[in-house]
């Protein structure tokens, strides 16, 4: 729609850079830009460039649709087609009209080189699809064989393209694309040579089919060499090696026939199905031009005045005519002509129920009405049936929420489907009434045709039997051939002109249309000012001036036409004699020709009500449709909404809390502690923890001065030193650093005394020292809990420190 907009809007404003400048902008749909700059886009003042563009988009989504179709059943195949169609007019169009409508050089994904590979990859799907459907509906091989050749030389072109182009293959749309274009022709190709041997088997030639199945599995090996990560082509594997090894089996044991080389095969038809949709404006079925009316506003109240001046005139001059139509067939009916000079001469069909009798059995005779009638109650039966499916689909699902809503109440929180399907019940109901009416309408369509079905039968008879069948009479010898009847005759043949001119001289009027809106804009133009009156005036009489008096001229004409019949019949009502078998034969007349009006009126009635019950089952299976999306809808809804329900449920509490006797909730002092809101949990029990080694103590840092003694227990043996607790915040010296001091032992050496920490152990006994003393303290990660922080280096106090005795004084 917003294209058609574009389309409908571009005469009427000047858009260009100078005039009325509006800029379009858009990015190139193929360029993703690159690490240090952003996509190609091109900017215009041009309503050409958006048009283009706009188009494109179409194409694009059109060729989306047709992908998403379901390619099982003929409504997909048919949808899919005819998107791939269009996709490929609306490229073709860009490639005819984007270097004039944009008078530059185009970004690549719009240039005649893209939009020209793009149109011919949406013919092939096309064709592929038709291919598909002749498959499936089991064609002639030869056909399907035709089909899938066009639609492999279609692949072939577009890769052609996109090979051979410059500026394509370095997107990477045109790189994914590639293989598989490659691989589609291949399998079209193979698919072609598959039932072009079916139909050589089918001619005798064996030896042709081995060959054609050779060449297919070539193929599609290729395929699945190459393309395998695009295309799953392993049935079409399976399917052609089949047919290979039984027809070489069926050769070799049987036939003998020789198989000829790939260049001596025939080369298979081709048969073209698709073509490119022209892009014809409006593009949208349903379009309105919002701005046809976009005129100035003096302009506009003009185009009104004047308009409203010719239907005036135009109502005046119909209502004239059907007034006089409608007077002459009152005086005809008042003096019973034409019938009472259609029968004078008594034993004979009158002409005029001949060319009624022809016209019923032309049209089918009493078997048409028959058959409409037949398949009335069948068309009833199955919009009945598709509107009772539609209300029990949304009475199942409202009994379905009602259960429910009784069984969880207040839980149930949703909308009540009661309420949900007013609107679709109500439409329901309105169907029924329309359904409803519709059967009282057959009925009386049904009675009427009863109670004429005998004379309409008559009237299907052949001349002889229709005029045995009518009572002849002998009518006074002064009509046979009477002046006043010729007169009557002649008079009523001007009459009949006379209103065939009048019909079509009122379909004249009302075709006739003339926009004043130029006219007025040129007078606003050159004046200044608009004279609607005299304008107006000037081009209704100019327009409207010869139908005026021809309407005059045909008033005139039947006035005197009816002085003339109303003398000519007061001269044959005296010359005619009645009497009762004329009576009685004209009786008959009248109901045949009465039976041939009925005869009209049922068929008209009959096909009208066929056409409405075709169109009703379409509303209906639309509004089934609808019907079944909202229950749908509302049953997942419903699943949810239980899921959710029953893990609320099983989260509540089974039993309320179990109150706590008084001497576990009173402390000591007879005050009840704070209640905790949150409960404590319980101890978690480490089961199977493999035990860890204990936590290796940080090396001393050994000075010059104390490294010649070293503190021995009274047992004789040296223990190790605990691991002090580090300070926090403290940090060690840094490794290799002569102390300022002179040091002596940081801790009390006498193994009974309150503060006693055992010396360091000597050198070649202490696992833990890596070969110096002054050696920084490196933890090996094999001896360290998991999980456990880096051991930082020891605090050593500094000196002077203060010796403790090796025994307590006394």
């Amino acid at each position: 729609r917003y294209y058609d907009q574009l389309c409908s809007i571009e005469p009427k404003f000047p858009f260009s850079e100078n005039q009325v400048c509006v800029t379009f902008t858009w990015k190139d749909a193929f360029d993703k830009g690159s690490l240090f700059g952003g996509s190609a886009k091109l900017a215009l003042a041009s309503l050409g460039y958006e048009k283009t563009c706009v188009l494109f988009n179409c194409g694009a989504l059109a060729s989306q649709i047709a992908a998403e179709q379901n390619l099982d059943n003929d409504e997909g195949l048919k949808a899919a087609a005819k998107h791939y169609q269009f996709a490929s007019g609306a490229f073709q169009h860009i490639k005819d009209t984007v270097l004039s409508a944009l008078n530059r050089e185009p970004t690549v994904d719009i240039s005649p080189d893209t939009v020209g590979t793009l149109s011919l990859i949406m013919l092939a799907q096309a064709q592929e699809v038709f291919f598909l459907k002749a498959t499936r509906d089991k064609m002639k091989d030869g056909i399907i064989a035709k089909l899938a050749n066009q639609a492999a030389d279609y692949y072939g072109d577009a890769y052609k393209q996109c090979q051979y182009k410059d500026t394509l293959p370095k997107y990477f749309y045109f790189q994914e694309v590639f293989p598989v274009l490659a691989a589609k022709h291949c399998i079209m190709q193979a698919n072609a040579e598959y039932h072009q041997s079916v139909l050589a088997k089918q001619q005798k030639k064996f030896g042709e089919e081995i060959g054609r199945l050779q060449h297919a599995a070539d193929l599609v090996k290729t395929v699945a060499s190459r393309y395998d990560e695009y295309i799953n082509v392993k049935d079409l594997v399976d399917k052609i090696n089949r047919a290979l090894t039984a027809a070489k089996k069926d050769n070799d044991f049987i036939y003998h026939d020789r198989v000829p080389d790939l260049k001596d095969l025939e080369s298979i038809g081709k048969a073209s199905l698709v073509k490119s949709t022209p892009v014809v404006v409006p593009l949208s079925q349903k379009f309105t031009d919002l701005f046809e009316k976009m005129v100035p506003l003096q302009v506009q109240q003009s185009v009104s005045v004047y308009n409203q001046r010719k239907a005036d005139l135009v109502n005046r001059s119909i209502a004239q005519m059907r007034e006089a139509t409608n007077l002459a067939n009152g005086v005809l009916a008042s003096l019973n002509l034409p019938a009472a000079i259609e029968d004078v001469s008594g034993d004979t069909v009158p002409q005029s129920i001949l060319n009624k009798s022809k016209s019923v059995i032309e049209q089918g005779g009493i078997q048409t009405v028959d058959q409409l009638i037949k398949d009335l109650p069948e068309l009833l039966q199955r919009n009945k049936e598709i509107l009772d499916e539609s209300l029990r689909l949304l009475d199942e699902e409202e009994n379905t929420d009602n259960e429910l809503r009784t069984k969880f109440k207040e839980r149930w929180q949703r909308t009540p489907s009661n309420e949900l399907y007013k609107p679709l019940r109500t439409e329901g109901a309105n169907y029924h009434n329309i359904l409803n009416k519709a059967v009282q309408a057959d009925g009386r369509v049904k009675e009427r045709y009863q109670s004429h079905r005998d004379t309409i039968a008559l009237l299907c008879k052949p001349e002889s039997e229709l005029n045995a069948a009518i009572p002849s009479a002998n009518p006074a010898k002064t009509l046979q051939g009477s002046e006043v009847v010729n007169v009557l005759r002649t008079l009523l043949a001007n009459l009949d002109e006379v209103k065939k001119e009048r019909e079509q001289l009122e379909n004249d009027l009302k075709s006739v249309n003339f926009d004043m809106t130029s006219k007025f804009l040129t007078a606003l133009a050159q004046d200044g000012a608009i004279n609607e009156e005299a304008i107006s005036l000037t081009e209704l009489d100019r327009i409207y001036g010869s139908y005026t008096q021809k309407v005059q001229e045909s008033l005139k004409t039947q006035e005197e036409i009816l002085k003339n019949i109303q003398n000519a019949h007061q001269d044959f009502s005296k010359m005619k004699q009645s009497n009762n078998e004329s009576n009685l034969r004209e009786e008959v007349l009248k109901n045949l020709a009465v039976a041939n009006d009925n005869f009209v009126e049922l068929v008209a009635n009959l096909k009208e009500g066929t056409k409405f019950y075709n169109e009703l089952t379409e509303i209906l299976l639309k509004f089934q449709n609808k019907c079944s999306d909202i229950v749908f809808a509302r049953k997942t809804e419903r699943d949810e909404l239980l899921k959710d329900l029953q893990q609320s449920i099983a989260r509540e509490p089974s039993a309320p809390s179990i109150p706590l006797p008084t001497y576990q909730t009173t402390s000591a002092g007879g005050s009840k502690p704070a209640a905790s809101s949150t409960p404590t949990p319980a101890p978690r029990t480490m089961v199977g923890t493999k035990p860890q080694p204990p936590a290796r103590p940080p090396p001393p840092v050994i000075s010059a001065a104390s490294s010649s003694s070293s503190a021995i227990s009274p047992s004789g043996t040296a223990a190790p030193a605990p691991a002090p607790t580090p300070t926090p915040g403290a940090s060690a010296p840094a490794a290799g650093t002569a102390p300022s001091q002179a040091q002596g032992p940081p801790y009390p050496t006498y193994p009974g005394y309150p503060g006693y920490c055992q010396m360091p152990m000597p050198m070649a006994y202490n696992p833990y020292m890596y070969g110096q003393y002054n050696l920084p303290y490196a933890p090996s990660p094999v001896y360290q809990n998991p999980g456990q922080a880096p051991y930082p280096a020891p605090q050593q106090p500094g000196y002077p420190f203060t010796q403790q005795p090796f025994y307590p004084q006394q």
